[in-house]
């Protein structure tokens, strides 16, 4: 259970078999809050208009406490404003002008802010003297922050600055000798300034001035900043041989500078007469065993420690050498130079000694023991071979091992073809020969522009064929990206060695630069662009190509000069239509063929122009009538030449002299209507179209004569008849009147129920001259209304005088029942009971029988008014035998079907 004398300040001890590492300090801290003095307050007695302080004398506490003040009774609380302060550092309520309404009783309120316990101060009476009002004095700063304000980089700084005067001061702050910080705010009526997130810059020189019109007071002080340490260079885990020197360097930054200090093992480490500690900079010559452990780099200021740490471990073994560096076979080949490594594991450092077979091995220019204790021969001949023994001892012990040297014969190269010239698509076969000692193994590389050659995704383009002492590599069907530096690489276990040839593959112009418009006009466009790769073979010509919406893809233009040079940079393409967006490309060709082309260049608009073209097929077309209806092909957006583009449209009776000129806004008109009462029909006009833009009137096109519309037609059917023929089934049948004007195209049927409004009737048409109709779909037992009118392209004529018609009754829904039948070789005798029809149904007219031949589907008929009927049967086979009622409505519903063989014999079967 701890207690409040438990706090304090706390460090944690670590230790293993490498050493003791001291943590961090710890701060324990116990939060509580006193109560306050419980002897009673006296009141505080002051003039109105007379500033006043009332003290909080806060109790013992722990940590901060927040302060406010009750005024009379809780929870009325004191509000702030620029008469009355609070302050968070002292606690004290300062009015800087007293008035009757804070006459009354003080409380002061302070809450820890870690354990939110509250505690009340008594009561302090604050009252008015009554020889008289207070007059007006100039500010007296009663609180302001200290001489010298310190803040850790990062915090909030809260800096407060209070009056007392007559009239209320008005406080403003400033940075002497610089602007305020902009994240700086005013709080409390500008009784407090506070800067967040403080700065190293932040610091200097603040003023606090108090000013009213019978004077200012001002306060000064000194905002310092102070950072804690921060690492910039920590120590790293080391180890060394015995006898070496350690050198350790920690840095850190920090404001006020940090200073420096050094544990081992969790206990400060004294300077001696090998350790040296001077600004962070440990030294410890000639270490041993005794020195290695944890060790700590304190960095500390006034604010803050922190720590860093390593270990230092100190090596003492005998020398040992790893399997891979035993007995070794080393094969050279004559003249290279050979390193036969000798790097024992050993602390301290050992002495290395060499010897070739039984004799010690002396050093001369070309013979070298090397700082790392390997033997270094250049230059290596035959009288360099034999088995080489290398010995390292320290004070711990000594070791050996062997390695045997063999001297060949340099292998050498042979690549042919060295430089070729070849085109697209062709092949070609490099032979690459080693000579080499026949002892030694041989293995070939290809490589292309020093990247090894990946047989498997080259497409079936290279293959390498090798042989004993040399390797051919297959390049079939080359392409341009083939060209470069053919490396061949010989390798054996001794040496490496290699040489390359070039091949130059001629192909196609690649693509040229992006062309470039520099000026454009309304029909052409000055196009520049840069050469693209020649690819050996120079280029002959270039081709200018164009794409514009209404073109199909990539198109050649015409351009000036008419063919373009191979060393020309720039044409102009011509015979362009105005007010068209074009891109350009470049395509250049040279002997072996066309390349690819250029990136297109950015869209232009070449500019507009009077248009040229004339809509095409001036026709008439049907109107009604005194109308004249002239149609066109409206002329396609490639040759509208610009903005605004429209139609005039210009018309005269034949044989007279004035054109009438008409104006068609829409550029996607195909047709203009002239009404004129005054017309007849079909009197001929002589008709041309126009065209306009923005820029002008183009031209019009040829003349044709065109007829006024004949109308539609004038009279209305005769002699309508319309008979029912069955139960969904109407004829309609009509005459009419030729007229030389407004002839009929054909003629609509309009017809309707009994009940319904004529608006809801529905139409047929009939073309051409035909005079009836069957109207079919329709309900039976149902009274239709019908009318017949004319029609043609001008429009409709006057509707007949209605007619009515009724279609049949249903047709009876009983079949026929008990039919019998009797065979007689190939004869069949049925007969049958009569249907009787409901009320709502026709009557019976007769019969139907229908037989077929099954596997067939087409019915033989036999009609008969008997209920009786005699059926041949041919061919011999069964037949299916039906029979239904016969009405006006149609066909009734069909017996059960009968199945009959058709053989001689008699027999009779009733269903």
């Amino acid at each position: 259970m701890t207690a409040y004398f438990d706090s304090g300040q706390y460090q944690c001890l670590t230790t293993n078999v490498f050493g003791s590492i001291l943590s961090r300090e710890a701060t324990l801290q116990f939060a509580y809050l006193g109560n306050f003095s419980g002897r009673t307050r006296s009141a505080v007695s002051v003039r109105e208009g007379q500033g006043v302080v009332l003290m909080c004398s806060p109790p013992l506490h722990s940590p901060e406490i927040i302060y406010s003040w009750v005024f009379n009774e809780f929870p009325s609380f004191v509000a702030e404003d620029s008469r009355r302060f609070i302050s968070q550092e002292t606690g004290n309520l300062y009015i800087s002008k007293v008035q009757t309404s804070d006459v009354g009783s003080y409380i002061c309120l302070v809450k820890n802010t870690v354990t939110n316990a509250r505690v009340l101060s008594p009561p302090t009476p604050l009252t008015l003297r009554n020889d008289g009002v207070m007059g007006e004095y100039e500010p007296k700063i009663e609180v302001h922050f200290p001489y010298t304000v310190t803040a850790a980089k990062g915090t909030t700084v809260k800096m407060e600055c209070f009056a007392l005067g007559n009239p209320v001061p008005t406080i403003s702050w400033r940075k002497v000798n610089d602007h305020n910080p902009s994240k700086a705010r005013l709080r409390k009526s500008q009784a407090v300034l506070e800067i967040p997130n403080v700065q190293l810059e932040d610091a200097g020189m603040y003023e606090c001035k108090a000013e009213n019109s019978r004077g200012r007071n001002v306060f000064r002080g000194q905002l310092q900043v102070y950072t804690y340490p921060h690492w910039v260079e920590k120590l790293n885990n080391t180890q060394l041989d015995s006898g070496e020197q350690l050198r350790w360097e920690c840095k850190a930054t920090g404001k006020p500078r940090p200073t420096y200090h050094w544990l081992k093992n969790g206990v400060p480490l004294c300077a001696q007469s090998r350790v040296e500690m001077v600004n962070g900079v440990l030294m410890i010559h000639s270490v041993n065993l005794s020195d290695a452990g944890m060790y700590q780099c304190l960095a500390e200021n006034k604010y803050g420690t922190i720590y860093a740490s390593a270990e230092l471990k100190i090596l003492a073994s005998a020398p040992t050498f790893t399997l891979n560096q035993m007995k070794k076979t080393i094969i050279i080949t004559r003249g290279q130079e050979v390193v036969i490594e000798c790097k024992p594991q050993a602390s301290p450092k050992p002495t290395i000694t060499w010897k070739k077979g039984d004799k010690a091995v002396r050093e001369n220019k070309r013979i070298t023991v090397l700082p790392d204790g390997s033997l270094q021969i250049l230059n290596a001949s035959k009288s360099d071979e034999g088995r080489y023994l290398c010995q390292g001892e320290n004070v711990f012990g000594s070791a050996e091992t062997v390695a045997s040297v063999f001297v060949k014969e340099p292998t050498r190269i042979d690549l042919t073809p060295k430089r070729t010239e070849l085109t697209v698509g062709e092949s070609i076969v490099l032979s690459c020969k080693a000579i080499h000692d026949n002892t030694l193994d041989v293995t070939f590389y290809w490589t292309l522009n020093g990247q090894p050659i990946d047989f498997e995704k080259e497409g079936g383009h290279f293959e390498s064929i090798r042989q004993a002492s040399s390797a051919d590599l297959m390049i079939r069907n080359i392409l341009l990206m083939h060209a470069g530096r053919y490396g061949c690489r010989v390798q054996t276990t001794a040496d490496s060695v290699s040489d390359e040839a070039e091949l130059l593959v001629r192909g196609p112009p690649g693509p040229p630069g992006i062309v470039i418009v520099e000026e454009i006009t309304e029909t052409t466009a000055t196009l520049s662009w840069s050469p693209g790769a020649d690819n050996h073979s120079p280029i002959s010509t270039y081709n200018l190509q164009a794409r514009s919406p209404f073109s199909l893809g990539w198109q050649t233009v015409k351009t000036v000069p008419e063919n373009i040079s191979g060393d020309m940079e720039s044409a102009v393409a011509v015979e362009l239509n105005p007010w068209v967006e074009y891109e350009f490309r470049v395509v250049a060709t040279n002997k072996i063929g066309t390349g690819d082309p250029s990136a297109p260049s950015r869209v232009i608009r070449t500019s507009e122009a009077v248009p040229k073209t004339a809509p095409a097929n001036v026709s008439g077309r049907s109107g009604r009538r005194h109308e004249l209806v002239i149609a066109w092909e409206p002329v396609s957006e490639e040759f509208q030449n610009g903005e605004g583009f429209g139609y005039i449209v210009a018309f005269r009776p034949n044989g007279t002299r004035g054109w009438k000129e008409k104006m068609v806004t829409s550029s996607d008109a195909s047709k203009f209507i002239y009404r004129d009462e005054s017309v007849p029909p079909l009197t001929p006009f002589e008709v041309k179209v126009g065209v306009y833009n923005n820029k002008g009137d183009g031209p019009f096109s040829p003349i044709v004569v065109i007829c006024s519309a004949e109308g539609e037609p004038s009279a209305a059917p005769t002699d309508v008849k319309a008979t029912g023929l069955s139960v969904s089934e109407i004829l309609v049948a009509w005459k009419h009147i030729k007229e030389s004007l407004g002839r009929p195209q054909g003629f609509e049927v309009g017809y309707w129920k009994d009940m319904e409004q004529e608006e809801a009737s529905e139409k047929v048409k009939t073309e051409g001259n035909e005079s009836s109709i069957i109207l079919t779909g329709l309900e039976g037992n149902t009274l239709y209304h019908l009318t017949v009118r004319a029609y043609n392209a001008a429009g409709y004529g006057p509707p007949s005088s209605t007619v009515r018609a009724a279609t049949k009754k249903s047709p009876p829904s009983q079949a026929p029942t008990n039919v019998m039948w009797m065979q007689d070789g190939s004869h069949v005798s049925l007969g049958w009971e009569p249907v009787r029809p409901l009320a709502n149904e026709s009557d019976v007219m007769g019969y139907k029988v229908l037989f077929r031949q099954e596997g067939h589907s087409n019915s033989q008929v036999i009609e008969t008014q008997k209920t009786s009927a005699v059926v041949l049967l041919p061919d011999v086979g069964v037949y299916i035998i039906e029979v239904c009622a016969v009405s006006e409505g149609g066909d009734g519903t069909a017996s059960s079907q009968i199945r009959v063989p058709s053989f001689s014999g008699k027999f009779t079967i009733i269903f």
